[in-house]
């Protein structure tokens, strides 16, 4: 047996290609393009990545980028000040403060002062209640992402067992949350959990999100399950200096054993910048008063 390989960059770029339609339509209607703004605060060298490939993907959907960068030493005062003036900019319907932030800044401070209803990442208090209840609101992009997999892949998810490996809020939480909604019986394992093999050994569906590099092993998983591997960790290839990306998961041995799979690189990561300009144009309809399609994205 070996397992399908859930090929999350095509899925990614079917979902740009559907926003970028749907983002027209946007402008045709309102005579203005849906505004993502960015915020990034330093000179990390990854958050510097991102912040670009961001940019670009957000310009190739015909939307507009507003690109705001502080130097590393920025107050507190500043930024949210800043985030504060996008708030109130009707050109902007998403926010994104690019994290981590420098460790002289309150991450939750910051985040809590971005108008839930520009929160394109999901991460406002708000927020994760709105999740929590079930009132529409923003997810964060990586679970949703991993759920439109798991509906593309398998249709209904209703009375699967899924156990979610990880209890970030940023992804362990949401993710589990989202499961509940498609009707699965939902555990949350971590690090302090009893058996860990054991229970997830009982799942149909699996979602690993601790970060540890290849923690989860063929035999912790049940023969036919679908394995959503959300980490990307960077380890030591066979040629000296060199490194290479695994996942959470070891894929080679857990191959053998589920029903599917999604490989590291080219599963979830595609599919966090095309959740977060999926995430954005909703805003964008949002804040106009206008109804989206929602089957379409």
């Amino acid at each position: 047996m070996s397992a399908e390989r859930i090929d999350g960059k095509a899925y990614a770029l079917g979902l740009r290609g559907r926003i970028a339609t749907l983002a027209a339509d946007f402008t045709a209607r309102t005579g203005r393009k849906a505004g993502l703004a960015v915020v990034l605060v330093g000179e990390d060298a990854a958050s510097q990545v991102y912040v670009r490939s961001k940019g670009k993907a957000t310009v190739e959907a015909g939307m507009a980028s507003f690109e705001h960068r502080l130097p590393a030493d920025a107050g507190e005062a500043e930024l949210l000040a800043l985030i504060g003036a996008l708030n109130a900019d009707p050109a902007v319907d998403g926010i994104l403060v690019q994290l981590p932030l420098p460790a002289h800044l309150d991450e939750q401070t910051v985040i809590s002062t971005i108008s839930p209803d520009k929160d394109v990442d999901g991460f406002h208090v708000t927020n994760a209640g709105r999740l929590a209840v079930g009132q529409p609101g923003f997810v964060p992009c990586t679970p949703l992402g991993c759920v439109m997999l798991l509906k593309d892949r398998l249709g209904s998810l209703s009375g699967m067992d899924a156990v979610v490996i990880g209890r970030s809020n940023i992804v362990g939480k949401p993710m589990a949350q989202l499961l509940l909604a498609e009707s699965c019986t939902v555990t949350i394992a971590h690090s302090r959990t009893r058996d860990l093999a054991d229970v997830v050994r009982r799942a149909d569906i699996v979602v690993a999100a601790v970060g540890r590099p290849e923690m989860v092993k063929g035999d912790w998983i049940k023969p036919g399950a679908t394995v959503i591997d959300v980490g990307i960790n960077r380890v030591d290839a066979a040629e000296p200096g060199k490194t290479r990306l695994v996942g959470d998961v070891d894929f080679g041995e857990a191959c053998a054993v589920a029903g599917a799979i999604t490989p590291v690189p080219g599963g979830v990561g595609p599919m966090t910048i095309a959740v977060l300009l999926r995430n954005a144009l909703v805003a964008a309809f949002r804040n106009a008063g206008m109804a989206l399609p929602a089957e379409a994205i």
